[in-house]
């Protein structure tokens, strides 16, 4: 393998949370008298949850706890991308090291431990370090420094593009992951996680 620090992201890269929480958001729509569609709820969730929110429920007091709430409790038993559990190993058994940043809270961890994958990460930087989100690249700084870890031995590996421009801002190479779209700033387009073993 080519590079020897992978810096993940969670949802949408690692684990195929999209479809679950855009089940949940829905739902907790309909609870409120909203109906909504896959197909509309799903892209706004790639972009953010708080776009997500403010784009169909900013009227409805309490959504996004109730939605949180109702998400986590679907999450219990998390779904991941084929070969991302491979791809984690790998890198382990070739010297390397996983990182994860995410905009989640410490559920990240528990997430983690239900798919069977914490003890692949080195460190998991979540929302309660403090940084400011992606695209600002503060978390993966704070990672390089700590870690003493070489950009050019250094990959970030996300599914929208403010992981690819945190990633760049950072110095760091990059892999866009979606199975039906490319990234032409990202420094790799990939359409299975598989193919990262494969990159030189």
């Amino acid at each position: 393998m080519t590079y020897k620090n992978y810096i993940w992201d969670l949802g949408g890269t690692l684990l195929d949370n999209y479809e679950v929480s855009t089940r949940a958001f829905i739902a907790v729509l309909f609870r409120h008298g909203f109906i909504r569609l896959h197909h509309e709820i799903y892209p706004a969730l790639k972009v953010s949850t708080g776009h997500a929110v403010e784009k169909f429920a900013k009227e409805i007091p309490g959504f996004l706890s109730e939605y949180k709430k109702l998400e986590a409790e679907s999450l219990e038993k998390p779904i991941l991308f084929d070969g991302g559990k491979d791809v984690l190993a790998k890198v382990i058994e070739s010297g390397g090291q996983n990182f994860m940043i995410s905009h989640r809270n410490r559920q990240v961890l528990s997430i983690l431990e239900s798919s069977g994958i914490k003890f692949y990460f080195t460190e998991v930087v979540t929302s309660e370090n403090g940084f400011p989100r992606k695209p600002q690249p503060n978390s993966i700084n704070y990672l390089l420094e700590k870690y003493q870890l070489e950009k050019a031995d250094t990959l970030v590996i996300g599914d929208r593009e403010i992981d690819i421009d945190a990633g760049h801002s950072a110095g760091c190479s990059t892999v866009f992951f979606d199975s039906s779209a490319v990234n032409d700033k990202a420094t790799y387009s990939v359409k299975s996680l598989r193919e990262i073993l494969k990159l030189k």
